[in-house]
């Protein structure tokens, strides 16, 4: 889907403003944007891919008028202006360090997939004003929503212009075509906290692990292996010793 380029008149501020100072909502909130931005970056990794981005609580510049305000103004008060709690941007060099996605340095780009994690405070404008926004301005082809308190997912791809509401499957899961992967709850522990987790999943229902993960699980099948190739040593000596 094509995206437009900024075309700017002026010159953008020197300096950008990277942080509004605001905490988020909850220590969930935390840990949980940066598990799926994890498991984002080993879903690409176990492709091969590297032509990515994915980021999230960070500012998002995408006029230089709105650049210009902040910077002159000092960090914008709560709920003026935040950043996409978790964004995914596909064909891009994946290898840059962004302190902000700034669309003019981007060559146009806007977020391919857009995560909002939803809290009291945030609920109504994630589905209000940052929804038209990604819809209309960004054309950010997909757009989920996940509730901690009720754990609902939403979902949204762009047709024609518009948001159309995404259809859960049997297990309450939606499917991204951006990521080609599933998004699903998943319960279980991370950082000493046992919840329900935002995760991916891939086309056949496999849980994307976290590096930390795959580590893991590259570990325990070598050790797998070993202990085969041990008992197998061990069987073909018995065998070879005299009866």
């Amino acid at each position: 889907m094509s995206q437009r380029a900024i075309k700017p008149i002026e010159e953008p501020p020197s300096e950008l403003i990277y942080s509004d100072g605001e905490p988020l909502d909850s220590n969930w909130h935390r840990i949980q944007m940066t598990f799926f931005i994890d498991v984002v970056r080993q879903a690409m990794a176990e492709r091969g891919r590297q032509d990515f981005f994915v980021g999230g609580d960070m500012f998002l510049y995408y006029s230089f008028e709105q650049a210009r305000r902040i910077a002159s103004e000092g960090p914008p008060k709560k709920n003026r202006f935040r950043g996409p709690d978790v964004f995914f941007v596909a064909g891009v060099p994946g290898q840059l360090d962004r302190k902000a996605w700034v669309v003019w340095e981007e060559d146009g780009r806007y977020p391919n997939l857009i995560v909002e994690l939803l809290s009291e405070s945030t609920a109504r404008v994630d589905r209000t004003t940052k929804k038209g926004l990604y819809e209309s301005v960004f054309r950010t082809p997909e757009y989920f929503l996940y509730d901690p308190e009720t754990e609902e997912l939403e979902g949204f791809r762009l047709y024609e212009g518009s948001y159309q509401h995404l259809e859960p499957d049997a297990r309450g899961w939606l499917w991204s075509r951006e990521l080609d992967l599933w998004l699903g709850r998943w319960q279980g522990e991370r950082n000493g906290f046992d919840t329900t987790w935002l995760r991916l999943y891939d086309r056949d229902g496999r849980l994307i692990p976290t590096p930390e993960e795959a580590e893991r699980q590259r570990a325990e099948a070598e050790r797998r292996r070993a202990d085969a190739a041990e008992a197998e040593i061990a069987r073909l000596r018995a065998l070879l010793e005299p009866q």
